[in-house]
C-alpha cells in the first residue's frame, strides 16, 4: 500500500455506484472507508415476506405435500421464511414439514440457519456452489421426485431445467420477489452518472438489479448509451458469475472476486481503479488523475468537474499543446465562449495547488508540463 492510499484511502477520488437494496448500507460504508464517493441509486426492492401471497401459497403447498428433496439457498432468505410462517400461523406446521426431507444447505451460512431453526441438514457442499448441489442431486437420481427450491431472487442458469429434464418436479420457493424501486429519482441519478461519466465504476451485487437498471433506462430512451458507456469508460464490477449474466450479454466486460462477497467485492475495487488511473511526472510533481480528483506528491486535490475535463484532454496527450477551441469543446455546457477556458484553467489551477503544471502557451493553448526525462535510467 503506497502512503496515499494509506492517508487518503485506495478509492480517494474515485466514485462508485450502488444497485444494492438488500445490504446497501453494509457496502456503502465498506466503499466509504476506502475513501470511495458514493452513488446510491437502489435498481429494486424487496416485497415483504408476509405480504408475499407467492411464498404463502408455496409455503402450504409444502406443508399439504411434503416434498421429496428442499434446497435451502440463502440464511437470510430460509430464516425469513420460517419467520413468515409464524407469522401466518403456519410455522410448526413448516418445520415439521421439513423435518421429514432430505434438505439441503448451500454452504456454512445456510447451515447455521437451518439448524437455528431446530432442524438438520442432510448435506451441505464445501464450495458453497449450487452447481455442486445440482451434481448431487442428479448422481442421486431425481427421476420422479418432487423437490422444493428457496429462490432468493436471482436466477440460476440451468439448475431447474436439468432436474425437470431428469424427471424432477421442481416447485419454487420465493422467499423474496424482487420489484422495481417506489422511488424512481435515485435510480434515476445513477443512470445519469453513468451516461454522463460522473461514476468511475457500478457495483452491482445481483442480476436482478442489473436487469432492473436496464429496464429503466429502456423506458428513458437512453438504454444504448448506458450500455455503451458500461462497455467502455465505466467499470462494471459484479459479486459473482450469475450477477455477471445480464451485463455480459450485452458484451459488457465484467470484474468479479474469487469469493462471492462483500469484502472481496470492495477489495477488487481497490484494485482495479487506481491501476485504471493515469500518473504522470508533471513539472516536478508526481501528478496521478483520478475520477474527480487529482493525487499531487500524494496530496488528494478534489477537482470541478468542468476542471476534470480540461485536465482530462490535456493528459491524453501530455507535454502537448492543446487549442483553446478543443477545449472548449471538451467543457460541458460551455457554448462558444473562449473565456470559459481561462475561467475553467484558473479554477483548475487553484485545485491542484501548483500552478506549474500547466503552462500556457501564448496564442496557442495550453500544456501539461510534462518531465520528459523524468522515466529515463539514470546513469550511475
Amino acid at each position: 500500500m503506497t502512503m496515499d492510499q494509506h492517508e487518503h484511502g485506495p478509492l480517494a477520488g474515485f466514485t462508485v455506484g450502488v444497485t444494492a437494496a438488500r445490504r446497501a448500507d453494509e457496502l456503502i460504508a465498506l466503499l466509504r472507508r476506502r475513501g470511495a464517493a458514493v452513488v446510491h441509486g437502489p435498481a429494486l426492492r424487496i416485497v415483504p415476506l408476509a405480504d408475499d401471497t407467492e411464498l404463502l401459497a408455496a409455503t402450504k403447498e409444502i406443508i399439504g405435500s411434503t416434498p421429496d428433496v428442499v434446497v435451502a439457498t440463502t440464511a437470510i432468505g430460509f430464516r425469513g421464511w420460517i419467520e413468515a410462517a409464524e407469522g401466518w400461523g403456519h410455522g410448526p406446521e413448516l418445520l415439521d414439514a421439513l423435518r421429514g426431507v432430505e434438505l439441503l444447505a448451500r454452504g456454512p451460512k445456510v447451515k447455521g440457519a437451518v439448524r437455528a431453526a431446530g432442524l438438520t441438514e442432510s448435506w451441505s457442499p464445501s464450495s458453497e456452489s449450487m452447481a455442486e448441489v445440482l451434481d448431487r442431486l442428479l448422481a442421486e437420481g431425481v427421476d420422479g421426485r418432487r423437490i422444493a427450491l428457496q429462490l432468493h431472487g436471482e436466477p440460476l442458469p440451468g439448475f431447474v431445467e436439468a432436474l425437470t429434464a431428469a424427471g424432477a418436479t421442481v416447485l419454487g420457493v420465493p422467499v423474496y420477489r424482487w420489484m422495481p424501486p417506489e422511488d424512481l429519482g435515485p435510480l434515476d441519478r445513477l443512470v445519469d452518472a453513468i451516461l454522463s461519466g460522473a461514476v468511475d465504476a457500478v457495483a452491482f451485487t445481483s442480476a436482478p438489479a442489473a436487469a432492473s437498471l436496464f429496464a429503466r433506462a429502456g423506458e428513458r430512451g437512453v438504454r444504448d448509451r448506458v450500455v455503451e458507456a458500461l462497455r467502455h469508460e465505466v467499470l462494471a464490477v459484479c459479486v459473482g458469475p450469475v450477477t455477471a449474466l445480464p451485463l455480459q450479454a450485452e458484451g459488457i466486460p465484467t470484474h468479479q472476486p474469487e469469493r462471492f462477497r462483500l469484502g472481496p467485492l470492495v477489495q477488487l475495487l481497490c484494485t482495479e481503479l487506481p491501476a485504471r488511473s493515469l500518473a504522470l511526472p508533471v513539472a516536478g510533481h508526481r501528478v496521478e488523475i483520478r475520477g474527480h480528483a487529482v493525487l499531487v506528491d500524494g496530496e488528494l486535490r478534489p477537482v470541478p468537474p468542468a476542471g476534470m475535463a480540461l485536465l482530462g484532454l490535456l493528459a491524453r496527450k501530455p507535454g502537448w499543446v492543446v487549442s483553446r477551441a478543443d477545449l472548449l469543446r471538451a467543457l460541458p455546457g460551455a457554448g462558444r465562449d473562449e473565456h470559459a477556458v481561462e475561467t475553467a484553467m484558473a479554477r483548475l489551477r487553484a485545485s491542484l495547488g501548483a500552478p506549474k503544471l500547466i503552462q500556457t502557451v501564448v496564442k496557442r493553448g495550453y500544456r501539461l508540463s510534462l518531465d520528459p526525462l523524468a522515466d529515463e535510467p539514470r546513469t550511475p
